[in-house]
């Protein structure tokens, strides 16, 4: 009986080696999950570029080159990132329909997620601005008044005050940016397409940029309202002067033949 005693478990044994279990198992868990999630994804974003290199192959190579190296009809893409394949493309810009002083925004012709594969295998050529997070271009939170500040002082030169574009030289233009995506927005600011300077965040910092987005937001979509009355276009000066030239000169002509038509009938009688 004393051996059988002896030889008797406590009672907190099967605890203990229940939790000892318990640690090894999420110690092993914690070892080898990552890794293997790591792995999922270098698989998924290998998948994404492979893809990405077919449909570039298809409607890109033949102006920038079989490895994105550039050629006489189009420039390089290495370095360029993932944002500028998102604004060009995702804006319809690209593929390039003929060759001219500029490249018009048209239908897209591609879908959103063959638009990621394509910008995947153009980031793996060389680093350069990623496409933004929501966070980034929402207007939500930001301030507008800076916003506006900031448009006039960096870009209505180009592009108005308020957004509507303008002509620039050798039958270029800053294009309108009624109703832009405000993602394409700031894709455009990091990358600097075509004739834009780009303004990295060493140069503008994200809340600028987010802050300018809200300001077109609020002056320059299909919801802005205009406190002033008719707005004529938004054109400034140009637009303005032409309607007092045709109406407010065309009114003082009326009135003047109407003068002379009286005058003529009372020296008649």
């Amino acid at each position: 009986m004393k051996k059988l005693s002896a030889r008797r478990r406590h009672p907190l044994a099967a605890v203990v080696v229940l939790l000892f279990a318990l640690a090894v198992t999420g110690g092993l868990y914690a070892a080898f999950a990552p890794a293997e999630s790591a792995k999922a994804d270098d698989s998924a974003q290998s998948l994404a570029i492979e893809e990405g290199k077919k449909l570039y192959s298809v409607g890109c190579a033949s102006c920038h080159g079989t490895g994105g190296q550039g050629t006489t009809d189009g420039p390089s893409l290495v370095g360029v990132g993932a944002a500028a394949v998102d604004f060009q493309v995702g804006t319809g810009r690209m593929p390039l329909q003929q060759q001219g002083a500029q490249a018009p925004r048209k239908k897209v012709i591609y879908t959103q997620a063959e638009i990621d594969q394509m910008a995947a295998y153009i980031a793996s050529l060389g680093a350069g601005p990623s496409v933004p997070t929501k966070d980034q271009y929402s207007p939500d939170g930001a301030d507008i008044a800076k916003g506006g500040e900031l448009f006039r002082t960096n870009c209505a030169q180009c592009h108005n005050f308020t957004g509507k574009g303008g002509a620039l030289s050798n039958g270029k233009y800053a294009p309108s940016l009624e109703d832009v995506n405000p993602k394409h927005i700031y894709e455009a600011m990091q990358t600097g397409p075509q004739n834009m300077p780009s303004f990295p965040d060493t140069t503008m910092t994200e809340k600028n940029k987010k802050d300018i987005i809200a300001y077109l937001d609020e002056v320059n979509t299909s919801k802005s309202e205009s406190p002033g009355g008719l707005s004529l276009g938004g054109l400034g000066p140009v637009s303005e002067g032409l309607f007092a030239w045709v109406f407010g000169l065309g009114a003082l002509i009326a009135v003047a033949i109407w003068v002379a038509a009286r005058t003529a009938k009372a020296k008649k009688s």
